[in-house]
This record gives structure tokens, sequence and C-alpha cells, in this order.
């Protein structure tokens, strides 16, 4: 097909044409899609008919990763590229025993062969030698009609129900997330809806690591709301979070942790039970869960333009998290224009952010001695400062005057945070 391997290069021809001197080798996978797309491609993945130890030869530098499974990363010279190419040894089908990776490898020497044992129709092609594409299972026409379909029959052998599915799991995810392009939604074949909805308990097989890399790659994409609402429908959302009560908020952003918030923002627990959940269904990094603990612990959290408040909002969050906070409030369909106005145009704190009245200072003036009441009247002085932009110790030490420091109730005092 004329074209279809331009954008191709020069490191990439060298990786190319190093296996071709020596075997065949076929550009496969996302960046043949995108191409056809008209889009920006993804890195290159090559199928070859090479072993991994032949590769390796080729290459010296390559990282034998996966090479029980055939593959092999890619390396050239430093001063070439410091780029890495997925090069696979062609494989034929085989059985999945356990619904996550195959009970044994067979190297082929057929593409064809290769392009079937793929999960769907728009990830079966390849470009060969001579840049012409190679299509057995007509992917590039449901590709143009926007289409979602498996390769041979989604439902397999009419005797063994969901065959292409149960070869692994994770295709019921990939699923919902090739329904996502940027020219828009595609539909998922029918017959192949149909096997996903009747084998959910595959993915129960699927590690939580592998299923939270999908799931982030669903929120994160152009269309995830469509996406998610019909994931609720399908019930995939039970079956992936059955803990946690899941919803399609009524505008998702471009932020992947801030839409898993919005998903969740109908739980009615607390945002460190809700985590505790999503760390087992998701398995998401530390920080990840933080921020949608506090999203989720925000989300009735006033909007308020109160200058004081304001300072407060600025001085206690890192700006990720208070970009977040907007994103996620205007999910939930709230009014954020003015806050973030007010936001944008709030002049900066006199003395910054850190605290102008430390321990020592704070002993010589109360007469306290090191402990809790001590810890939570110096973080207390902190958040005053900040609210009221007090510039001096002085003028800190001064807010003691208007307050029974000794004797009311310390762990009352709120410290600098938000909200």
């Amino acid at each position: 097909m004329e074209a279809v391997d331009d954008g191709i290069g020069e490191a990439d021809r060298l990786v190319l044409e190093g296996l071709r001197s020596a075997g065949k080798a076929w550009i496969v996978g996302g960046w043949v899609r995108e191409a056809l797309s008209g889009r920006k491609k993804t890195d290159i993945d090559i199928a070859t008919t090479l072993l991994p130890s032949e590769v390796k030869e080729l290459f010296p530098r390559s990282l034998m990763v996966g090479a029980k499974y055939g593959t092999v990363m890619v390396r050239l010279d430093e001063s070439i590229s410091d780029n890495m190419w997925e090069v696979t040894t062609l494989r034929k089908e085989g059985s999945y025993g356990d619904g996550r990776r195959p009970d044994q490898v067979e190297f082929g020497q057929s593409i064809e062969d290769d392009l079937a044992r793929r999960d769907f129709t728009i990830n079966a092609m390849a470009i060969d030698s001579d840049g012409d594409l190679i299509d057995p299972f007509d992917g590039h026409s449901d590709l143009k009609e926007g289409i979602l379909r498996a390769v041979g029959y989604p439902l397999g052998d009419p005797a063994v129900p969901g065959e292409r599915l149960g070869e692994d799991g994770l295709r019921i995810m990939r699923a919902y997330r090739f329904l996502d392009s940027a020219d828009g939604m595609r539909s998922m074949e029918g017959s192949l809806r149909s096997a996903v909805k009747d084998n959910l308990e595959m993915l129960d097989v699927v590690s939580r690591e592998r299923i939270g890399v999908e799931m982030m790659r669903i929120l994160g994409g152009g269309n995830p709301g469509e996406v998610v609402s019909q994931m609720l429908e399908d019930g995939v959302m039970g079956r992936v979070m059955p803990e946690i009560a899941c919803t399609a908020a009524p505008s998702f952003c471009e932020d992947s942790i801030v839409n898993l918030a919005l998903l969740c923002s109908d739980e009615p627990s607390e945002g460190g039970d809700m985590v505790t959940e999503l760390r087992s269904a998701l398995v998401l990094a530390k920080q990840q869960l933080r921020l949608v603990a506090f999203l989720h612990d925000a989300r009735g959290a006033s909007l308020s333009t109160e200058v004081g408040r304001l300072r407060r909002f600025r001085a206690a969050l890192p700006a990720e998290w208070r970009s977040a906070f907007t994103a996620y409030s205007l999910g939930l369909g709230k009014d954020t224009e003015e806050f973030s106005g007010a936001l944008e145009s709030l002049s900066p704190l006199i003395a910054g952010n850190a605290p102008l009245v430390n321990g020592t200072a704070l002993v010589e003036a109360t007469g306290l001695e090191p402990g809790p009441r001590m810890g939570r009247l110096k973080g207390l002085l902190h958040r005053i400062q900040v609210e009221r932009d007090l510039s001096t110790s002085g003028e800190v030490l001064s807010v003691l005057d208007e307050m029974d420091w000794r004797d009311s109730d310390y762990e009352s005092w709120p410290a600098l945070g938000w909200p």
C-alpha cells in the first residue's frame, strides 16, 4: 500500500535492514494502525522470522527481556540512537490454559499465522519490506468504518465460547481501550460484545497490575466518559472494582488520575478507605492513590473566593494537586471560572510559604514546653500567617494576644492545610 511506511526514521530503517539482511521482518502493531489513520505514529514494533538468539547476534547490545516468548529489545550503538525496538519472533497459535499467557510458545515462519493470534483486526496488520500492507482479516476496512472486531470468531469455535478472549483475559480491558480513537468512538462488533459480557470472569485471573495499566490508559484516552459508560453498562466496572460505587462523571478531563477520582466520586466512604480498595483492585502508585484520596475527600469543598482561604489553598497544596482539584470540581459539574480567576489574580505572599516563627521563638514567647500543645500552636500560627499574609515574626507572635493558647483545646487547632 503506497506510503504506508512513510515516517520511518533512519534508526528504524537500520534495525529493519539489519533484520532483513538475515531473515524477514515486518512492522506490526500500533504503528501500522496509526499510520493508516493518518496520525502520528507510535514506537515501531517488529515481527521477524529470526530467533531471539539470532537477533542478539545482529544487535549485541539487545536486551533479552522476553526471549522465552520470542521478544528482544533491540538497541543500537549509543552514538546512533538511544531508542529501543521491540522485536518478536513470529509465533503460531497455541493454548492459554491459565487465561494469561500461552502454555508454550511455538515459533513460526508465517506472518499470516502470527497475525492470526492477535486480538483485534485493527491490530492484526503488518507492513512488509516493500511498504505494502498485509491485512488478512480486513482490519483496514474495520479501521475506516470504526468497528472493533476480534480476529477470527470472537466466540471462537461454537463449542468453546469466548476462545479468543479466553487466550488472555486482559483482552476484555483492551477491547474497551480500543473503542476510543482520535476520531471518536468505535463500535464494538455485536458478537465480540456478547463474548465480553459472557466471559467477565476471565478478568479474575489477570493480575491487578495489568488491569490497572489498562484502566489508566482508558481513563487517559480521548473519550473516557463514553468508554466508561459502556463498561458500566456491560458490567465490567463491577468486576474490576466490585467494592467501589463507580459512575460516569458529568465531564471527564485529560488527566487519568483526576478521571479515576471522578469515576469513584459516588463512593460514600472516606478517601482513605476508598483507596485501600483501589490499591487491591488496580495496584497504583502511592502518590497516585494519595491524590485520589485527597480529591475524594474534597468533593464537597467550597469554591469560595475568600482571600484567606485562597491563600491557604495555594500554600498548602502542590501545583499538581491544585490543578487536579480544579479539573475534578469541573468534572463534577461545578462552575470553577470565578474560583480560578480569583486564584490567578492572587498576589504572592509577602514572606512566602515558610513559617516565620520556629519552636525556639515560640518557647521564648509563651514559656511552653515542647510537646503536643506547642506543636499544634506552631501549626495554627503558620496557618494564620498564610491566611492574613503576615510578613514578620512579630506580627505572627502578636496573634497570641487574640487567643487562649494556654487552656483551650489544642487538638481542635487546625494546621496549614486545605480544605
